[in-house]
């Protein structure tokens, strides 16, 4: 670029942390936001459908803003957009295949119609102000994902989005590390570079490997495969649909978001299936059961999903069978491990056989391994590195793959979110203060109206149940109508309990006997504490106590 200005890297989300990646890159004039992703809620955010990142940087700097550029179409790249979008008023690009899965997403928010999606394609260069963005093809675990050359003021700098390096694609989606090279060759000031899979040794299984182990299960099961894989890995449908050709059978699917992609994939051209091939779940009850597949959504036992329905035999359509081949065709993502090994046991139970990562090689990662992160790094050849897109222990190990390749430690920066980093235009650094970047939780409706307090207050419920007392006074004089009532949700069996409950009901009648008339405030209190300090002398159970009295 022409013009000279400092320019600041503020990473919102993906640094530290597997999803939620989003990114700020700025000029003294210009803005752009790099992905705009959510992250799915650890198993202690009780009720928590999503987690989002915190917006009041871009929004506080919107007037310089001129564009979102999204690198591909997983959830944890697009899927807070629905949460920013109506507050600011700025071009979406990507690729075709990614702006198709956000405008779905901006659709069922009543979005789309507000919205600019603009589609860019590979060696595609666009000028948001003063900062030009450029689009390289990288192979990922889904089509037409993009690294990025980005001009600045300050310098090149390349941002890899998630990618992996195959030398022999089977569907065509490789990484083109000549344009990185070309884009590099007068001198990159900065790369940031995925670390997902930076403590795994060698090179990324690829997908070539995958077909050839699917295609021998398809060969040899006896009865109905049944196999789940993330429901925006198109190249891994077509090689099951290709696969189900090849041996005679039949694919149905059950699961929206699989249906719904499927739908997008076939559309836009990127999904081929033969004549005869899909078929509606119906048509599968007349097939023998060596002529059927079954796609299903599920891959990490979400508790609705096609998979964990039919292994706990509440789908309304299917039922295991022994002799059914499952196959896991995906990772276990952390924090998932628990519900997905329980979805297992509960197939075996149900007489299933289930292929998955460990055991068999039915999945191949689409983030790079140490060496392809290495050949990246000696592809571009920065002056300064920062790793993204992973855990802290990931990105300290990618700092120091990236010192083995050359780069200074003083130039490896392990960032979090909220940590930026500035540019100057002659060469030097300086790390700016902080900025918020709370992680914002979307229950149903709200958004941001859940925070620490209430997760605690949801993990004590959880925990330690509930006792409410609820009792009608007489204002005037001060004797109690009703009660005192004492219930228990989630905190005792109350058959076997009531006994107890009596004692706390002669609690609460001492502590009314010693509270001056129309002290309310003063009565609820003193029950609230009286009551916690005798449940945990007697049960050494601490539960939430709610008193309601109710003064007439």
């Amino acid at each position: 670029m022409s013009s000279t200005s400092p320019v600041t890297i503020t990473p919102l989300g993906g640094l530290g942390e597997i999803g939620m990646n989003c990114m700020t890159v700025a000029s003294d004039d210009h803005m752009i936001v790099v992905d705009c992703g959510l992250m799915f809620p650890d198993d202690y955010m009780l009720g928590i459908d999503v987690v989002i990142p915190r917006f009041d940087h871009i929004l506080e700097n919107k007037d310089r803003l001129r564009g979102i550029v999204l690198t591909h179409g997983h959830e944890d790249h697009i899927g807070a957009l629905p949460w920013l979008l109506p507050y600011v008023d700025v071009p979406v690009y990507g690729s075709t295949f990614t702006l198709a899965l956000v405008e779905g997403k901006l659709r069922e928010h009543n979005l789309d119609r507000f919205v600019e999606l603009r589609e860019v394609a590979a060696g595609d260069r666009i000028e948001l102000g003063d900062i030009a963005v450029n689009f390289f093809p990288v192979c990922h675990s889904i089509i037409q994902g993009f690294g990025l050359g980005i001009e600045t003021p300050a310098g090149r700098l390349v941002h890899t989005g998630d990618f992996k390096i195959d030398p022999n694609p089977l569907h065509g989606n490789s990484t083109d590390l000549d344009s990185f090279r070309e884009f590099s060759r007068e001198g990159a000031l900065l790369l940031l570079s995925d670390s997902t899979n930076v403590e795994r040794e060698g090179h990324a299984p690829n997908e070539r490997e995958i077909m050839s182990a699917l295609s021998e299960i398809f060969r040899d099961a006896k009865g109905r495969i049944i196999i789940t894989l993330f429901s925006s890995h198109i190249q891994r449908m077509q090689e099951v649909f290709d696969l189900a050709w090849q041996t005679g059978r039949k694919v149905a699917v059950s699961g929206r978001s699989i249906m719904a992609n499927i739908e997008t994939a076939r559309r836009l051209g990127f999904l081929s299936i033969a004549e005869g091939v899909y078929v509606d779940m119906d048509q599968l009850v007349d097939l023998p059961d060596e002529e059927c597949v079954l796609l299903v959504t599920g891959s990490q036992g979400e508790p609705l999903s096609a998979l964990t329905r039919i292994a706990s035999g509440e789908h309304r359509q299917l039922k295991i069978k022994k002799g059914d081949m499952v196959i896991l065709s995906s990772r276990f993502i952390p924090g998932n491990v628990r519900a997905i090994t329980r979805v297992i046991n509960n197939l075996y139970r149900l007489g299933a056989e289930v292929l998955y990562e460990r055991i068999a090689s039915i999945h191949a990662s689409g983030h790079a391994f140490k060496e392809e992160l290495r050949l990246m790094l000696e592809t571009v050849r920065p002056k300064f590195f920062v790793p993204v897109h992973g855990e802290y222990r990931h990105l300290v190990k990618h700092s120091r793959l990236a010192q083995a390749c050359g780069v200074a430690p003083e130039r490896t920066m392990v960032l979090e979110d909220g940590q930026p980093i500035t540019f100057q235009p002659e060469g030097g650094i300086r790390f700016e203060e902080s900025t918020p970047v709370d992680k914002i939780y979307v229950d149903g409706k709200g958004v941001g109206d859940v925070g620490a307090t209430v997760i605690k207050e949801r993990q004590l419920l959880g925990g330690e149940g509930l006792v409410i007392v609820f009792m009608v006074v007489d204002g005037e004089g001060w004797e109690i109508l009703v009660g005192p009532n004492v219930e228990s949700k989630g905190f005792v069996f109350e058959q076997h309990y009531s006994h107890l409950l009596d004692d706390a009901k002669c609690i609460v009648l001492d502590i009314f006997e010693a509270i001056p008339p129309g002290e309310e405030t003063k009565l609820k209190e003193r029950i609230r504490s009286s009551l916690r300090r005798f449940f945990r002398k007697i049960l050494e159970r601490d539960p939430v106590v709610v008193p309601l009295v109710v003064v007439i």
